[in-house]
C-alpha cells in the first residue's frame, strides 16, 4: 500500500503515537471489508 501521510503526521497526536500491531490491524480489517450496493440497500461483508 503506497503511503499518502506524511511520515510525521502521526506522531503530532499530542505526544501519542498508535502501536504498529493497532494500525496493521486496521489495514487488514479494511482490506477485509467489502461494501456490496444492491439497489438502494448497503451490505457490508468481512471476507475474512
Amino acid at each position: 500500500m503506497a503511503k499518502i501521510y506524511p511520515g510525521n503526521s502521526i506522531k503530532n497526536l499530542n505526544g501519542h503515537e498508535p502501536k504498529e500491531e493497532t494500525i496493521k490491524f486496521l489495514l487488514n480489517y479494511s482490506k477485509a471489508l467489502s461494501v456490496i450496493n444492491y439497489n438502494k440497500l448497503k451490505f457490508e461483508a468481512l471476507l475474512n
